[in-house]
């Protein structure tokens, strides 16, 4: 499973990003949602600077606070919420106990997904909130492969 994660971190990547692709990618895991049912929060950020916000209808204001939580530990340790989620729960050690890791700033659930730009790094994030964890990473991969054409399986 892990290596899996790290082959989609490896894989989706942008050459370049800006406001209009964030706005793509925003409007497409909002029908993605919405195609099937469901309310989410989107929240696309590039070097510190929100370039998409959605809260669905339906969507709680406490959505705001997950994603920080979430694309906090992106930014902390350069993976996916779900890849840290994966990597502490096979270890045997609880996701809300995450040694050097304040549970109130990060929250090691799916959802967040490092926003890397090849040759750069990371540089932001798209994050989803609303969905159980697997679900939230799985949308935002789904409509990240879509985009850039990856058509090999992660």
């Amino acid at each position: 499973m892990l290596a899996m994660l790290v082959r989609q971190e490896r894989l989706l990547q942008f050459d370049v990003f800006n406001s209009d692709i964030a706005l793509e990618i925003g409007l497409r895991l909002v029908r993605a949602a919405r195609a099937r049912n469901q309310a989410i929060t989107v929240d696309i950020t590039r070097h510190g600077q929100r370039l998409f916000y959605h809260a669905m209808n339906g969507t709680p204001a406490d959505h705001a606070h997950w994603i920080w939580r979430k694309s906090n530990l992106v930014k902390r340790t350069g993976h996916s919420s779900y890849h840290v989620h994966t990597q502490v729960t096979v270890g045997g050690g609880s996701i809300h106990a995450i040694p050097t890791l304040d549970p109130r700033q990060f929250a090691a659930l799916g959802g967040a997904f490092p926003l890397t730009i090849r040759g750069s790094g990371v540089a932001g994030t798209i994050t989803v909130a609303g969905l159980p964890g697997a679900e939230d990473h799985a949308l935002v991969v789904g409509v990240l492969r879509e985009y850039l054409k990856v058509d090999e399986m992660l």
